[in-house]
């Protein structure tokens, strides 16, 4: 069953435009995030890790960026901003040291579970697009996996962890509000 469109609701088709918008800037976000983290730490043991999760977000990144000029959907102006704010996360929490690189994952990836979780409910709700619903699916639980490590890598351990993590969960969320409109 598909749920009723109200005024003011995207249309299916804006709906997966925007869904692969924010998809790939947020993708092309965490590519940077790596980066950042690999410039500080590449050299450290929690580089072999770093560069792990790395692949996998740029393989995501890829992906979508093959959609978006498959589709000819129009993505994100923000994506230089997003690449940049991606590095200085990445490199900013590298120097606190590995746990605070791990701790910027988790913040991360727990957003982004969440709005995967939320475009996969949404897509299947609307009964359209079953190929991006389990690419959806399969991307999230990549970042679960990706938060899963992390945490087995002593994210938690990282002093002022709450303050840090929810500062940059905000970060994330702000992000995917605007990607999805601009």
């Amino acid at each position: 069953m598909t749920a009723q469109r109200l005024p003011g609701d995207p249309t299916p088709q804006e709906f997966v435009e925007r869904a692969l918008r924010v998809d790939h800037a947020g993708e092309v976000g965490a590519v940077r995030i790596y980066d950042g983290q690999l410039a500080v730490l590449g050299r450290k043991p929690a580089g072999d890790t770093l560069r792990a999760m790395r692949s996998k977000e740029e393989a995501h990144r890829d992906e979508l960026a093959r959609l978006i000029a498959d589709r000819g959907v129009r993505p994100t102006v923000l994506s230089p901003i997003w690449s940049a704010a991606g590095f200085a996360l990445g490199a900013a929490t590298a120097l606190l040291g590995p746990k605070a690189a791990m701790a910027a994952t988790v913040a991360v990836e727990e957003v982004i579970e969440e709005h995967y979780r939320e475009q996969q409910k949404a897509l299947t709700d609307q009964g359209i697009e079953p190929e991006l619903t389990a690419l959806v699916a399969r991307f999230g639980a990549d970042e679960t996996a990706h938060k899963d490590e992390a945490l087995a890598h002593g994210a938690r351990e990282t002093p002022g962890y709450e303050m840090l993590t929810s500062a940059i969960k905000t970060g994330s969320r702000l992000a995917i509000w605007l990607s999805t409109r601009i």
